[in-house]
């Protein structure tokens, strides 16, 4: 007879109390990022900073986040899943503490990348916890949707925190995180399981693979190096062509050591799967998409029409709506038309809202700017949290903190890309007109059209995986179970 499908993805009183500690820490990254962003102008003007040096305040940590993402990964999976969170958690505090008590712009840079690296360890370990203590199917699903949609939240949630803390002094935008961490780190110690899944596989000397580590960090940090030198303009197009060279060499390098090393960091066999990989690409596409919208939104907000940091956090606030739809709408979709389906109508309706938006007019009331905010943070709950599902459904358990990494890794050089590419367009735009308002709002209209053309190439990766052949059936469900699966 055929297996009963799953009643419910209902989980139980344990299970909440884990996922709301792991939701604590996508939360916090979400608000910190978004909260420094606020209160950039503040440091620069209290602690007199350049422009560049303000600059490399944010692109500190993503230059840190990116760099170490994908060995943060995988170093769940080989030294302990717990370990990772909890010893990078209380690395992620510490830093956050450092930056709050700078008096020099190079402390906070430095504050700021290890707060990156940080994270680039914590986030991935967070998903593989996830993905190894809930098992695969709706329990699992409903909750890397709620992960999901509360990563999207404490962004925008930030955006308005951090406006209002910048008013009492920018100092509290790095101690909010502080105490936010510490709760976060004594409910972490009692509730993170203990379990097998944990417990990193028995490895002979040198099983750890350093050479992999090493080609796969360096390789990271000169990519995204170069994307951000792209992002500010740097100071010399030679200097960012020879950073992209040595990161595509140390790449190649890197792929060179796997194959050889006989425990490698990184199986290569994973980039064959097709699944796996058009997640990751679609992932680095619609975040790419989404920050480089929010920055030239932003832009043209405050450069243009003059709102202040806090009216424009609150005019963004909309765009949080995906922390209620990820959790309640997003699951009934995946489990009626699958994960597939479900990413591509995200991208489709991102590439409607982004659209909408391209004809934006000087002075726009915020009823015209309101359908595109709404339906950004509805497309941002149909497509992000599903694409953390497909990214890894299907992937062993020892392998699950890889897979996060991977995925972390396509989000994080999204955002340097898509904030990179609308920087540029608007750059030469701007340089090639006579600095007049028309021009200027003529410069936002044209960097507008990147996240356009960025979710309209999401929606085509997607839409290949329509086509892809299903998995087959576990023995307990073989013969026709496939023709009433909700699988994509």
């Amino acid at each position: 007879m055929p297996s009963p499908a799953p009643s419910s993805p209902a989980l139980s009183r344990r299970d909440w109390a884990l996922l709301l500690v792991l939701c604590g820490t996508i939360f916090l990254e979400g608000i910190d990022i978004a909260m420094l962003a606020v209160a950039v102008p503040s440091i620069r003007a209290d602690l007199g900073l350049s422009t560049g040096t303000a600059a490399w305040v944010v692109s500190g940590y993503v230059l840190g986040y990116a760099g170490f993402t994908l060995l943060g990964g995988r170093a769940a999976d080989l030294l302990g899943r717990r370990r990772m969170f909890l010893g990078w958690l209380t690395v992620f505090l510490l830093f956050s503490g450092v930056g709050g008590f700078a008096t020099e712009g190079w402390t906070l840079i430095v504050a700021r990348f290890v707060t990156g690296v940080a994270a680039a360890f914590m986030t991935p370990a967070a998903m593989s916890i996830i993905t190894t203590s809930y098992e695969e199917g709706p329990r699992r699903n409903k909750a890397l949707l709620v992960f999901a949609g509360t990563a999207g939240g404490g962004f925008s949630l930030g955006l308005v925190i951090g406006g209002l803390l910048t008013e009492l002094g920018w100092r509290w935008v790095f101690f909010a995180p502080v105490a936010l961490a510490g709760a976060l780190l004594l409910a972490a110690v009692r509730v993170l399981p203990r379990s097998a899944a944990d417990t990193p596989p028995v490895r002979g000397p040198g099983g750890f693979d350093p050479a992999g580590a090493a080609t796969a960090a360096g390789a990271m940090l000169l990519l995204a190096y170069g994307i951000v030198r792209l992002e500010h303009g740097g100071s010399g197009l030679g200097l960012t062509l020879g950073v992209f060279a040595a990161g595509a060499l140390l790449v190649w390098l890197f792929t060179v050591v796997e194959r050889r090393a006989t425990a490698p960091l990184v199986r290569l066999g994973i980039l064959r799967r097709a699944a796996t990989v058009r997640a990751d690409l679609g992932a680095l596409l619609f975040v790419g998409s989404f920050f480089g919208f929010q920055f030239i939104l932003t832009l043209y907000l405050q450069e243009l029409r003059g709102w202040s940091a806090l009216e424009t956090a609150l005019a963004l606030v909309v765009l949080g709506i995906d922390a209620v739809l990820a959790p309640t709408l997003t699951p009934r979709l995946v489990g009626r038309f699958g994960t597939v389906r479900v990413i591509l109508g995200g991208f489709v309706l991102a590439t409607v809202s982004y659209g909408l938006f391209l004809p934006v007019g000087a002075h726009w009331s915020y009823g015209a700017m309101f359908p595109t905010l709404i339906l950004t943070g509805t497309a941002f709950a149909l497509a992000y949290g599903p694409l953390t599902i497909a990214a890894t459904d299907g992937v062993a358990p020892e392998e699950q903190g890889l897979a996060g990494g991977l995925l972390a890794t396509a989000t994080q050089f999204g955002s340097a890309v898509g904030i990179s590419a609308v920087t540029a367009v608007y750059g030469i735009a701007v340089a090639g007109g006579d600095g007049s308002a028309a021009d200027t709002l003529g410069a936002y209209r044209a960097a507008l059209v990147v996240p356009v053309v960025m979710v309209a190439l999401g929606a085509v990766v997607t839409a290949t995986g329509l086509r892809a052949p299903r998995p087959p059936a576990p023995p307990a469900t073989a013969g026709r179970q496939e023709a009433g699966s909700t699988a994509p």
